[in-house]
């Protein structure tokens, strides 16, 4: 299961049709704490955790995320989505915990291919930011 963070109704309605289309299982959550509880409930293969959200940021769930994630030694993919395409952001997203990043709007082709790359990696693979 693919979880999706992210409050705007058009995005969610976009990755939405995207996932579907490619046959992937997926919950969305309009904020960032409701991702940090849907990670503990459910445990998705992969996060799409978008950066600017209310109540908590994606930037903070992820640290969350993190932070529970130490305790257990598992860690889920988590990727980056902002509307942010300035130097340094990636850098940001980064250093928060996220292991890729993509900037919207959101390309159903480049989305599809970030995915399947992700999912096909073996747990507990990440990919060196950079």
């Amino acid at each position: 299961m693919i979880l999706v963070a992210e409050d705007n109704d058009v995005n969610q309605i976009v990755v939405e049709q995207i996932l579907l289309e490619a046959g992937q299982d997926y919950k969305i959550v309009d904020n960032g704490q409701m991702a940090v509880d849907a990670y503990k409930e459910q445990r998705p293969a992969l996060i799409l955790m978008d950066v600017s959200m209310p109540v908590m940021n994606g930037l903070e769930a992820t640290e969350a995320i993190r932070a529970l994630e130490a305790d257990s030694g598992d860690r889920v993919p988590i990727i980056g989505l902002t509307a942010h395409a300035l130097k340094g952001d990636r850098e940001v997203c980064m250093k928060a915990g996220m292991d890729d990043y993509m900037s919207k709007p959101i390309s159903p082709d480049a989305l599809i291919a970030k995915v399947s790359e992700w999912l096909k990696k073996p747990a507990g693979e990440v990919r060196a930011a950079g």
